[in-house]
């Protein structure tokens, strides 16, 4: 379900065809093997520039003043990120014979549980328009609630209706009733797509604890005499444990 928003509309009016189309923000999940790390930088020069050199060698003391025998050094693969983004895709949505979508609630300070068995007292009586309720559902993403009924041709009415005034404890509530949609993807077809600014380093053994590690990586990549550039986020998994990079939108 889709939270109601108030907006004021300032675009450009579209054309009658593209009406039916659905933007797309992506959040793509990117599993990441122990013994390495995701680091993004702020430029995409210096992300191309660390991908062509291949082997880094990166010094581990951080910087101490230690004999040169005395100094470790790790080498690291530097990789390009490929990820799939969806390039089109078609949902089919199919209206519920038997559920409605209860919105506009009140905010009472009361539990959801209670919320829900306010609501199905009051929608399972037949002289509110109601009958007998066999589930109801809190969608937390809207705060929106989803009522089912054991028969057929209840929610209809309450449906064209569109509001009710629903009686919640000692107070009367206006409340929307809207048609419940559920939707089934029917078509999805995706694009490889290389991430700019970002570089996958792997081979990193685990000689350090991750929060030093993170650091050593941090400070070498940064430095212009590695070839490097300003670091924006750097994520590491040591070896041994698995992780998952969360990749969004780049709204520069």
């Amino acid at each position: 379900a889709l939270p109601e928003k108030k907006m004021v509309f300032k675009g450009l009016v579209t054309n009658k065809e593209d009406m039916n189309k659905l933007m797309l923000t992506p959040r793509i999940r990117y599993p990441l093997l122990g013994g390495s790390a995701l680091i993004t930088f702020e430029k995409e020069e210096v992300a191309r520039t660390i991908i062509e050199m291949k082997e880094h060698v990166v010094e581990l003391s951080c910087g101490e003043e230690l004999e040169e025998l005395d100094r470790c050094r790790v080498r690291v693969q530097a990789a390009p990120v490929d990820i799939l983004l969806p390039s089109a895709l078609e949902i089919g949505l199919t209206r519920s014979s038997r559920s409605i979508l209860v919105s506009d609630l009140p905010s009472l300070g009361i539990s959801e549980e209670v919320l829900l068995d306010k609501l199905e007292l009051f929608f399972s009586k037949t002289k509110n328009g109601g009958g007998e309720v066999e589930s109801r559902e809190f969608l937390d993403d809207s705060g929106q609630v989803v009522l089912t009924f054991v028969q057929d041709g209840v929610a209809e009415p309450l449906i064209a209706r569109g509001r009710i005034q629903v009686l919640i404890g000692k107070g009367k509530y206006e409340v929307k009733i809207s048609p419940r949609m559920s939707g089934d993807v029917t078509n999805l077809q995706l694009q490889p797509c290389r991430c700019p600014r970002t570089v996958l380093l792997s081979g990193i053994p685990d000689v350090l604890v991750e929060e030093a590690m993170r650091d050593t990586l941090e400070i070498h990549f940064q430095k212009a005499s590695h070839r490097g550039g300003e670091v924006d986020a750097l994520g590491y998994v040591p070896a041994g444990r698995l992780g998952v990079a969360v990749f969004m939108e780049d709204v520069d």
